[in-house]
């Protein structure tokens, strides 16, 4: 599923160019929803919640990269590229944009400023994401279908898609 906007950033070395993992999806959309609980988690700080929705954002976010073929080691860059994987206006991604640099700053200066509204829409938006990952074609055994036939599944929902 290669796009041209993003092969650009291939050649300016944003990111590389690595064929899609299926079991590698499957492990990175369970990681989302994983960190995406935790977010939720009322017993947890509002510090611990941002982390867990902010991990949740870009470990699906970086799956929806690797659907398409691509790695970036650039977590920004990651953010930045749901432009063209998933068509989504800058004041989408911009959300993770901006929790990306509040991390930053609490991860190498130790400065985090968050309010429960801003942790809300983080959620959500990480929830959004998770959705579409969800329902990207993917085949979680590649070598046990019959040749010439490509079953996908659902890693939502468990069941095949209808093509």
């Amino acid at each position: 599923m290669r796009l041209p906007a993003l092969d650009n950033l291939v050649v300016a070395k944003q990111l590389k160019v690595e064929p899609s993992n299926d079991a590698e999806l499957g492990r990175m959309l369970a990681m989302a929803r994983s960190r995406l609980a935790d977010a939720h988690q009322a017993n947890v700080s509002l510090e611990g919640r941002f982390t867990s929705a902010y991990n949740a954002a870009h470990v699906a976010a970086l799956a929806m990269l690797r659907w398409h073929g691509y790695r970036s080691e650039n977590r920004y860059v990651v953010f930045q590229c749901l432009e063209h994987t998933l068509q989504w206006a800058p004041s989408r991604w911009r959300i993770f944009s901006n929790a990306h640099q509040k991390r930053n700053l609490a991860e190498y200066e130790g400065y985090l400023e968050i309010e429960e509204s801003g942790l809300d829409a983080l959620r959500d938006m990480a929830a959004l994401l998770k959705m579409r990952l969800s329902r990207l074609p993917v085949d979680p055994n590649p070598h046990k279908h019959t040749p010439g036939i490509r079953v996908t599944v659902s890693y939502f929902t468990g069941r095949p898609k209808n093509g």
